[in-house]
């Protein structure tokens, strides 16, 4: 017997399944560009409303759009010269996505849920504005290497705003230091007083772990300067696509050389963050030590209040407040570091979903580390030492025993006698209640004969400094040199 043909079911009997199951047959679906998603056609139900909203990435990735744009327009031009969209079509989608820009740039755009993210935004918007135009824009590319492009574009351009703001923070310290060539402290090991230093030089140790931070950043902006676009969604496309052409109008040094890398790539982030966690450490080793020298038992400097809060209720409170909030923002930004490390970790090539959380740590990285040089570029030139209670400081704690020793040195006495010698003239003038440098002749020779009248020159704290006169030394006059350098190191010399 013949088998009867299947037949469509009816209205009634698709309404009554629909309230059975909850799918509806793909036929009753909006069609794509009315509402859709670009992938609609291979499912027979939507996606539910909670699902929408947990996977839609729109309310942070519009910040890209400016990317996105750019990077489509080449694409475009990309297609039209490989004869692969009509001369007409690039004109159009030209035309659409000079009126986008103007919609966004004056708040008039609207950005959908519905849409998923901001590629589909923005296409869904063009096809409306030019037809069918903008619907063959997407030949030869998929979402993968769409947003690994945007990305990489987005954060090449914040990679040179912050080198600029790294530079300024640098080069306010360079004239801090030279303000303060000369102003002599204590310097620590183990928070305890050591040995006399500059506070110039004290300044220009963290122009040197900025500049370290500097040479990451430079290195990291050439591996994040490599073009995906082309890999399509893991494997390449079959149109003949010319990429160096795309790497050319976008400004890429290079194009990426495996297509499932190029999709799945994340380092250039991670990198990116490695860089920004660091800094933050090195700034916060900054932080950490203007809230200790700002506190009064050690009153080592001074802030302006612009940069301070008081208390609710004590009302003689001065609080480092700029400098505290730096140190926690430090904490955060590692956290992104260690985010980003931890969702790329276990991932199978090529692209996963996964992948869409790395953008808002990636972001707020950037936005951190902005906000964060542009406040500290302005707070160092700020930064008021007291003198006299650095002076203090580096007279107490026997700051000037290792120059003592050296003393002895000289004298032809072999280091470790010398060691032993001047730690029990430490140990007497602890008993006496007095700095070493304030012990007589007749004292000091009772640990050495070969102290002579000459050595109360060597314990004074100018003379201490001015002493370790060598490249990298803290002397005044190597503190100037140093200074010279690192303003030639700005200008690129």
């Amino acid at each position: 017997m013949a088998a009867k043909p299947i037949s469509r079911p009816s209205a009634a009997r698709a309404k009554a399944r629909v309230a059975r199951t909850g799918r509806k047959d793909a036929a009753s679906r909006p069609a794509p560009g009315k509402g859709a998603a670009a992938w609609s056609g291979r499912f027979a139900e939507p996606v539910s409303e909670r699902v929408k909203r947990y996977t839609a990435s729109v309310g942070f990735d519009k910040r890209l759009a400016a990317h996105d744009i750019r990077g489509s327009i080449a694409h475009a031009r990309m297609l039209r010269a490989a004869g692969i969209v009509s001369a007409s079509d690039l004109r159009a989608i030209e035309r659409g996505f000079a009126l986008i820009v103007r919609e966004i740039g004056s708040g008039r755009f609207i950005w959908s849920q519905d849409a998923e993210d901001v590629h589909m935004n923005i296409e869904q918007r063009l096809t409306a504005l030019v037809g069918d135009a903008g619907k063959r824009l997407h030949t030869a590319r998929s979402r993968n290497d769409q947003i690994a492009t945007d990305v990489r574009l987005w954060l090449r351009d914040e990679i040179d705003t912050i080198a600029g703001l790294l530079i300024g923070l640098q080069a306010a310290l360079i004239e801090a230091a030279e303000r303060h060539a000369a102003i002599i402290m204590p310097g620590f090991t183990h928070l305890q007083v050591a040995q006399p230093v500059t506070f110039g030089h004290h300044l220009l140790a963290y122009f040197e772990m900025f500049e370290r931070d500097r040479a990451r950043l430079a290195g990291c902006r050439t591996r994040v300067n490599v073009l995906p676009l082309g890999a399509a969604a893991l494997a390449g496309t079959t149109f003949p696509i010319d990429r160096e052409r795309v790497a050319r109008e976008l400004g890429f040094a290079s194009v990426a050389r495996n297509s499932l890398d190029a999709v799945s790539d994340r380092d250039f982030a991670i990198e990116f963050c490695a860089f920004g966690a660091l800094f933050m450490v090195h700034l916060s080793r900054l932080c950490e030590e203007l809230i200790l020298w700002m506190n009064p038992r050690l009153d080592f400097i001074s802030l302006p209040d612009r940069f301070c809060t008081g208390s609710s209720i004590m009302p003689q409170k001065r609080n480092p407040d700029v400098p505290e909030l730096a140190r926690g923002k430090c904490a955060r930004v590692v956290g992104h570091l260690m985010g980003l490390l931890t969702l790329m970790k276990s991932q199978p090539l090529a692209y996963n979903k996964d992948n869409q959380e790395d953008k808002e740590p990636l972001f707020d990285t950037v936005d951190t580390l902005k906000d964060t040089l542009a406040v500290f570029a302005e707070l160092v030139p700020c930064i008021t030492p007291n003198p006299d209670a650095m002076r203090r400081a580096a007279s107490e704690g026997h700051a000037t025993a290792t120059d003592l020793a050296d003393y002895l040195v000289k004298k032809g006495l072999p280091f470790r006698d010398a060691h032993e010698a001047v730690a029990r003239a430490v140990r007497f003038a602890e008993g006496e209640g007095r700095d070493l440098s304030a012990l007589t002749t007749a004292e000091l020779r009772r640990y050495s004969g070969r102290i002579g009248r000459d050595v109360h020159r060597t314990l004074t704290l100018e003379g201490s400094v001015a002493a370790r006169n060598h490249i990298g030394g803290t002397a005044p006059v190597q503190v100037r040199a140093a200074i010279r350098r690192a303003r030639k190191v700005l200008r690129g010399r």
